[in-house]
């Protein structure tokens, strides 16, 4: 206990610092302490990854999962109840129901800003494929039902990624879905025919845009009887770029790569030996990384697409594997810890883009019956506007949904 206080004191007297040496005066804004926005009657969580916007454009509602499941990798035949928590109320609006969720990305759940106070979009298991759904929260009526799930969504509404979550299953497993909704292709270490496939939300049309196979020489070697799977995607905030990782198992070899809309100029973001992990854009150009700096020490790492032009952020206070994600106006970067080692807390940071003066903001313990393909990572998001931060956390027992306010910015 005593040590953890002291690395807090070290922290807050270096951001101090910071505040002198630099000349320049850092103003945080005012937070408050964690307020729980669901009930304790059933587990909830947001229903995407973390960086992913969860509210509508009005800020009046937050897109949640809610499940009895506690303890349990989820599968096909666990349903969860995608819905809406009213930000006034607190109430929870059930919506439907999913069989394509996990505990980590839940069941990718992204407003359309085509219609950004009505339009989202899931991910379900229906007649054994995965689909995704465009729904209207207010109707609940069904207008378009693509027969792909989607990884990402971009900002401008129109385009989104799809990728193999069944072969995630078989690689990552707490990241796939359940059901055999694909093929996974498990014999293939890299097929031809699977990878970053582009999905036009308007006319229903896919593209692969990226086959596994293209990036055979881009990668370390595929292990023997091992598969490369690509993961983790995310689109730049013009809508222009696509960043992913491509992973081998079972050495979990990772390489970052980003690729133009129309499947154009494939780069790989870092060095060999770099890896990465953890990401967000920060513009059409520039994004943040989590990777081994220079091969050797993980931290938060931003660059610009196409150049080698790496900073390390965080004066030396981010060197770890976070969720790092950047606030609307690019002013902040939120991220957080995986849980200490005794203690077990995770940490949740602010960070300011332009002095780098970190700030810690809130520190939550994971009870250990977390442990496994359940465990509840912080995942952070931003509100569009800018003024609240979501999370995930199980510190009172409970998976539960919980925000930060902020003012004074």
């Amino acid at each position: 206990m005593k040590n953890y206080y002291l690395a807090f004191l070290i922290i807050v007297l270096f951001c101090s610092f910071n505040k002198v040496e630099t000349g320049v005066k850092i103003v945080f804004p005012e937070i408050t302490g964690p307020i729980q926005i669901t009930n304790n009657d059933n587990q909830h969580f947001f229903a995407s990854y973390y960086g992913i916007n969860s509210w509508s454009g009005d800020q009046k509602y937050v897109t949640v999962l809610e499940t009895d499941i506690k303890y349990k990798l989820p599968d096909e035949n666990d349903p969860a109840t995608l819905g809406l928590v009213d930000m006034k109320t607190n109430e929870f609006i059930p919506l439907t129901q999913t069989r394509a969720w996990n505990f980590q990305e839940g069941c990718m759940a992204h407003w359309l800003e085509t219609s950004p106070d009505s339009l989202i979009i899931y991910n379900d298991f229906r007649e054994g494929r995965y689909v995704s759904v465009i729904l209207n929260v207010y109707t609940r009526k069904e207008l378009k039902v693509f027969p792909y799930p989607v990884s990402a969504v971009s900002p401008d509404g129109k385009k989104a990624v799809s990728i193999n979550f069944s072969r995630i299953r078989i690689t990552r497993t707490d990241y796939g879905y359940g059901g055999e909704g694909q093929d996974a292709r498990k014999e293939i270490p890299l097929p031809a025919d699977d990878g970053l496939f582009l999905l036009d939300l308007e006319t229903g049309k896919s593209k692969l845009i990226v086959p596994i196979n293209l990036v055979k020489e881009m990668i370390p070697q595929v292990p023997k009887d091992g598969i490369e799977y690509f993961c983790h995607t995310r689109f730049s905030k013009g809508s222009s770029k696509i960043f992913w990782l491509a992973r081998a198992i079972p050495n979990w070899n990772t390489v970052a790569f980003t690729v133009n809309i129309d499947g154009t100029e494939i780069q790989r973001c870092f060095p060999d030996n770099w890896g990465g992990s953890h990401f967000d854009w920060l513009n059409d150009n520039q994004l943040m990384i989590t990777a081994k700096y220079e091969g050797k020490q993980d931290a938060h790492i931003l660059f610009t697409v196409g150049k080698q032009d790496y900073k390390r952020l965080g004066n030396g206070l981010l060197d770890y594997d976070g969720h790092g994600t950047f606030s609307p106006d690019g002013k902040w970067m939120v991220t957080d810890t995986y849980p200490s080692l005794g203690m077990r807390e995770q940490k949740i940071y602010l960070m300011d883009m332009k002095t780098e003066a970190v700030y810690p903001i809130g520190r939550f313990p994971m009870p250990a019956e977390f442990n496994g393909y359940w465990r509840c990572d912080i995942h952070c998001r931003w509100s569009p506007k800018g003024d609240m931060i979501g999370f995930n956390s199980t510190h009172t027992g409970s998976r539960q949904v919980y925000i930060l306010k902020l003012t004074n910015q």
